[in-house]
């Protein structure tokens, strides 16, 4: 077997079907075999997509598991000499997941990706390089990141993220919607961490991935990611991209981020960016006020983001002994 690949399903049923459509349709000339772990609790979707895609592998977790435990599933249960962890809100185009292989496979690197695009046809940030104790992390603080946005662009600091790949291009992390693995370097590496829920687990196990070999994305192909909609569909949140602090998601994204940075960078730079972010937060409320106040607008207009951003906030306080002391545990806040 040369390829597993492996979809992770949260009431996604319908976004699933057309990228196994996509797969099969687009996928020829390699032996591979799709894995699909659904993480509802409810058992239904297992016929509407096993009955037209009889082939498919389907193991039930019996409960939201998130995407690094359904994704360690799949992989224990893999025959392929590589995986792949495919979005379901993918599709395949131009024979992109085969050419991937065929390019990886016969290369040095330990994992890789593709260019991801949006459905006009417009990139997507799909690989990017470290920055040390996860500073890029501090650009979508409400005000707080548009000044350090504008401070690097006037010391010229390069961004940390690949705006778009034409052809291979060596990064140090990738995009967790198409992240080809090959199973020598996971066997060193290890599978993802199990204590994160959703968001940065790719991050961090890239980390450990780079350990073993160099990553990189084959950006002469390209797969289309409908960016948020399967956590959309499943978490009831209409608020694409991640920079929205301020609801459900938003705690989620900060609680797995600063996780990743205990995880990856030690204790010292975690503190730092929980004692940034809590200032940033105390400052929103003041910066709003004036903000709205010299637009003409109510003045009140960010109160709603304001309060949803300092609640979260409060809430990663509370988890601060449990992730300095580094020991296991589910960071499910969802």
């Amino acid at each position: 077997m040369n390829l597993s690949i492996i979809i992770v399903n949260y009431r996604s049923s319908g976004l699933l079907l057309d990228c196994l459509r996509t797969i099969y349709a687009q996928t020829s000339g390699i032996s591979f075999e799709v894995i699909v772990v659904n993480n509802d609790e409810n058992d239904k979707d297992r016929e509407m997509i096993t009955l037209p895609f009889p082939e498919v592998r389907w193991i039930n977790m019996g409960y939201n598991a998130g995407f690094a435990r359904a994704n360690n599933a799949g992989i224990r249960m893999a025959n392929g000499e590589a995986v792949l962890l495919l979005n379901p809100d993918t599709l395949v185009l131009e024979e992109a997941v085969k050419k991937c292989y065929i390019d990886f496979s016969a290369s040095n690197y330990a994992a890789c990706g593709v260019q991801l695009i949006f459905a006009n046809g417009q990139p997507q940030i799909s690989g990017s390089y470290a920055m040390k104790g996860g500073l890029n992390l501090l650009l979508p603080l409400p005000y707080v990141g548009n000044l350090l946005k504008w401070i690097a662009g006037r010391i010229k600091v390069a961004k940390p993220h690949v705006p778009e790949a034409t052809g291979v291009v060596e990064v140090d992390w990738i995009n967790g919607a198409f992240l080809m693995v090959k199973k020598a370097a996971i066997s060193k590496a290890g599978l993802l961490d199990e204590d994160f829920f959703l968001y940065a687990e790719e991050t961090e196990w890239c980390s450990r991935l780079r350990k073993t070999g160099k990553l990189c994305l084959f950006g002469q192909y390209r797969v289309m990611h409908l960016e948020g909609q399967s956590s959309g569909q499943a978490f009831g949140d209409t608020q694409k991209g991640y920079y929205h602090l301020s609801n459900r998601k938003g705690l989620q994204m900060m609680v797995s981020n600063m996780l990743r940075v205990r995880k990856e960078f030690g204790a010292g730079w975690f503190l730092f960016l929980l004692i940034c972010y809590s200032g940033a937060a105390l400052l929103y409320w003041p910066l709003g006020f004036l903000h709205n106040l010299l637009r003409l607008r109510n003045p009140f207009l960010h109160f709603s983001d304001a309060a949803g951003f300092t609640g979260n906030m409060f809430r990663l306080w509370r988890l601060m002994p449990r992730i300095v002391s580094n020991k296991p545990f589910f960071y499910k806040v969802l």
